[in-house]
């Protein structure tokens, strides 16, 4: 039973970081979940203390990354279409490697505030900033992550 729910672990840990750069999956979540299933086996040894406080990150850094890319659009005078534009652009983007997840949010987020604003400089700046914010919650969500799979990892093979 150990071994199915190491398994179970380990897939969580990949899903979470895939919902890393997926908007649609919750990456530091299910990599949280990964640390409650490895909690299950008896390689688990994680303190109650230390759960409470992964699971109250994991929760910030998700609702974090619902926040910054807004708050990154609207510093730069950006609106909900530009927010929106990143979003989409992040999940094209996903579709042409690397230089698609770098440039589809940049390109989503500019076409969204294009259409709202029709003025390309305004909509380059808010794209920008919504690229930004979108970017800043990407990584704060892998670091999360990354930590989260570093304490798996440690604590089932150590």
């Amino acid at each position: 039973m150990d071994i199915i729910l190491i398994v179970i672990g380990i897939s969580l840990l990949l899903a979470g970081f895939i919902g890393c750069v997926l908007p649609v999956l919750p990456g530091p979540p299910l990599s949280f979940l990964a640390l409650l299933t490895l909690q299950l086996t008896i390689w688990g040894d994680f303190t109650t203390r230390f759960l409470w406080i992964a699971a109250i990150v994991a929760a910030l850094v998700t609702l974090l990354d619902y926040v910054v890319p807004v708050w990154g659009a609207r510093r730069f005078g950006g609106t909900r279409g530009g927010v929106w534009g990143a979003a989409i652009g992040l999940v094209v983007g996903l579709f042409f490697g690397p230089v698609g997840i770098i440039l589809g949010p940049f390109l989503g987020a500019f076409l969204g505030e294009f259409a709202a604003h029709a003025d390309s400089n305004k909509a380059f700046k808010a794209a920008f900033g919504s690229f930004l914010g979108l970017l800043t919650g990407v990584v704060l969500k892998l670091i999360v992550s990354g930590v989260f799979t570093w304490y798996f990892f440690e604590e089932w093979l150590v």
